[in-house]
Parts: structure tokens; sequence; C-alpha cells
């Protein structure tokens, strides 16, 4: 019996082939980890220039200042309603008696921040034992000389195109000589609310109004949409309504958010006439943007537990609730908590829906429930990114990985509960 030949596969043809086609693969993952390449250069660039603008946004410029609660300025009944304005006037020439015109006077008053005044009337009115007494104060400064202490101003431009002028810097220059300039942490940007003075702005109430807003959104989407998967997955007849249902939720998952805050603003303030700028407003809104991703994801989560789990339940005489009820939705629940937190991952980085129903407002004060006026973190972004002062740009880019960090923790946790408690069958 004649052997086969192999020739046809061994042959300097299939050889050429073969090479041809190794060097198609190589050039294959070549482009794939150009790809990743550029997709990672582009991250560091994104994240880097975030970071850079933004890492000075967590920190303020405070300045020594001694000054002297004269009774003839504070009322002792009243010690808020004190000239607070004339006691740092005081001080400061103090330490700069060469200023007495109106005009130094009034650039004296530019070195502190309004802030300074609110933290001289805080100690008076803690303790009005003050009241006769000097004592030393660390105030926040002025914008502009925030960003002359953390190199934003540029000390060898002219004066004429600096914000700062020659005699502010030579007082700033003595009081850093002095030691009575520091920069410290600002922890009063976590606890604050929005403020004119970019000194004084914080995301207090931005991050107090985006929680009442998730909570808002959690407690309608979350059981809504899982009760709506179980019934299309698990119930619902095979009708020609359910799969136009279906076709509809997969369309509602791909329709534009601004869509949905136009939405909002038709039913919940213009029909139900809730209260504008209300996180329970935004968090109806943003439920009904998250609701298709959560049956989606809730569907998805049902379909993964084997049919066998059903057929052994049934089996031993459950009936189909209790099939639902009692084995599928506690084995699909980590992939179900998932997608809810990846839903509410997407709820918090969405601002155009709330642009619509009025949260784009000026909130200065930090909201105690869903029903007052307030804020969330992508519209404080995008009201910061709007404000032409140069501190706002820092507390834009420090807003940015605040809301960044939000995001990854979030998406840290849904993968976390993913991988720790899924089954794998």
């Amino acid at each position: 019996m004649t052997e086969p030949t192999f020739a046809i596969h061994s042959g300097p043809a299939a050889q050429a082939r073969l090479r041809r086609r190794y060097a198609r693969e190589r050039r294959f993952k070549l482009m794939c980890l150009g790809a990743l390449g550029v997709a990672a250069i582009f991250l560091v660039v994104l994240i880097g220039s975030i970071v850079s603008r933004g890492w000075s946004g967590f920190l303020v410029t405070q300045m020594e200042l001694t000054v002297t609660y004269s009774p003839d300025l504070i009322d002792a009944d009243s010690p808020r309603d004190g000239n607070f304005r004339m006691i740092v006037v005081e001080g400061l020439q103090q330490e700069f008696p060469e200023a007495t015109d109106r005009s130094a006077m009034r650039a004296l008053l530019g070195l502190v921040s309004n802030g300074g005044f609110i933290a001289v009337r805080n100690a008076v009115v803690d303790d009005p034992m003050l009241i006769g007494q000097t004592v030393t104060l660390w105030v926040p400064a002025a914008s502009d000389i925030d960003m002359l202490n953390k190199g934003y101003i540029d000390r060898a431009a002219p004066e004429e195109l600096r914000r700062v002028d020659d005699q502010t810097m030579a007082w700033i220059d003595r009081l850093e000589a002095d030691g009575k300039i520091r920069t410290g942490f600002n922890w009063n940007f976590f606890t604050t609310g929005d403020s004119r003075e970019p000194e004084l702005a914080g995301i207090g109430g931005a991050i107090l109004g985006s929680f009442w807003m998730l909570l808002v959104t959690f407690l309608v989407s979350f059981p809504t949409g899982v009760a709506a998967a179980v019934f299309l997955e698990e119930f619902a007849p095979k009708r020609r309504w359910v799969d136009i249902i279906e076709v509809n939720i997969n369309n509602l998952a791909a329709v534009p958010s601004i869509v949905f805050g136009l939405l909002g603003l038709a039913v919940f303030l213009n029909l139900m006439h809730l209260p504008r700028s209300a996180p329970l407003v935004g968090g109806l809104t943003l439920a009904l943007m998250t609701l298709p991703t959560i049956i989606i994801t809730t569907r998805a989560a049902l379909k993964g537990v084997p049919p066998s789990i059903r057929e052994a339940a049934m089996g031993v005489g459950a009936s189909p609730v209790q099939v639902v009820a009692h084995h599928v939705l506690p084995l699909a629940l980590p992939r179900l908590l998932t997608g809810a937190i990846i839903g509410m991952a997407q709820a918090l980085g969405e601002s155009a829906p709330l642009l619509m129903i009025g949260m784009v407002a000026f909130i200065v004060d930090l909201p105690s429930g869903p029903l007052d006026a307030a804020t969330a973190l992508p519209v404080q972004i995008f009201l910061w990114a709007d404000s032409p002062e140069r501190g706002f740009v820092e507390k834009t880019s420090a807003a940015i990985m605040v809301l960044l960090g939000f995001l990854v923790v979030m998406n840290g946790v849904a993968v976390f509960l993913r991988q720790r408690f899924e089954v794998r069958w």
C-alpha cells in the first residue's frame, strides 16, 4: 500500500503560506497592542491634566491675623452684629502701619477673603469672653492671594498684566518672611456649599444633593426594574405585546439622557408640580433613565441561572413563584446588584437631565432632605467650568477628581460583589 504524501502541506509553497499567516497574526497583535497603547496614552494625558490642575484645589492659603475685639465695635448682647470689617482693618493696619489712605486700606482688605470676616465673627460668637481681648487667628486669604501663593500668577509679568500689584506682592512677601502665610488642606471644600468666591466654594452641597438623588433613584428603579425583569423573563406569555415591550426597553437604553430630562420636566414639574431643583425630581428622572439598564442586566442575570435549578425546585413541588423567589433570584443576586450599581454610577455622572429640571441653580445651603433645593456633582462641575475666575479652574478639576473617585469606587464595589458572590456553574 502506497503511503500518502504530504508534500502539499510541507512544500515550499505551504511554508510560504504559513509564514504569511504568521506575519498577519503578528501584525494583528501589534495593531491590538497599538490600540491599547494609544488608549492608555490618552487616558494618562486626561488623568494627568485633571490632576495637575486640580490637586491645588484641595489646598487653601491662610494668613495669620491679630485682631482686637474692641467693645466699641461689638455689642456684648449681640456679638454677631459687630463691625468685624473694621476689626479686620485694624488688625491689618497693625501689620502694615504705612497703609493709611483709603486706597491702601482697600488694598489691605483685598488680602483677606470674605471667609476671613466670617472666621473672625464666628470666633467671638462661639466665645463671647473674647470681647475686649486681642487674639491671633488663621483666616483664609483672598482668591488672588491664593493663586499667587500657589504659583498661578506670574511674579515676573508686568504689573498691568497681573491681578496682584507690586504693593500687594510686597505685603505678601513680608508676611511670608514672618511666617504668617501657610498652605493647608481645605477641609471646607468637602463641607460647604457653592460660593461666588473660589476660595470659599465647596462641593458639600453637591455631594449631599447627589446622595439624596441617588437614594431616590435606587428606591424607585431597583425594585421596579427587578419586578419588571422577573415578569418578562419568568412569567410573561409569548405574545406580540410582550415582544413590543422588550423591543422598547432595549430602545430606551439607547435614548439620549436629555430626553429623560424633558420627560421629567413635563411630568414631574409641569404636570405634578413637584419642587424645582429638588433631589426628589432629579432622582425620579434618573430612575426613568436607569430602569432599562436594570431591567436588561437583571434579565441577563436570570438567564444565567441553569434551567436545572428551576426543574429541580418544581420537581419537589415548588410553585413558579416559589421557584423564582427562593431559588432563582438569590442565585442571580450578585449579577443583579452589579447591574444596579453600574446603573447608579451612570446616574451619578449624568448632568443633562438635571439641567432640564432646574438643578443648575446656585445653591449655597446644604440640603437636609430630598425636597430641599440642591445641585449634583456633575452640575456643580458644569457651573464652575463656566466661571471666568482662575480659582474656579482648580475647583472644577478637583471636583472632577472627586466625581471620578466615586465612580471608580462604585464600579470597584460592583466588580468585588460579582467576583465574591457569583456562583460559577
